[in-house]
């Protein structure tokens, strides 16, 4: 255990950001899963909602700096690409 009180309260912000960055990043990875489940039945206008809400969640994501912003822009561009391939 820490013993300064500098040490502690640096535990205390840590524990509350991990709960924070944990909230937004696997917020982002249930949307990008529910888009990329929802690509598998075909292209609709709710898959295009879940790809948009998707895309939402990975910017606030990168935003609170919780995802890089290259990672965030790469996932993006997956689903994109993965979209426009389905409206072909």
């Amino acid at each position: 255990m820490a013993n300064k009180k500098s040490a502690i309260k640096r535990i205390r912000q840590n524990a509350r950001r991990h709960v924070r960055n944990n909230y937004f990043s696997a917020r982002a990875r249930t949307l990008v899963k529910k888009a990329r489940a929802s690509m598998e039945t075909g292209v609709s206008d709710d898959t295009r909602a879940s790809v948009v809400e998707a895309i939402s969640a990975l910017d606030k994501a990168a935003q609170k700096g919780i995802l890089h912003p290259n990672n965030d822009s790469r996932r993006k561009g997956r689903l994109m690409r993965r979209l426009a391939q389905l409206d072909k």
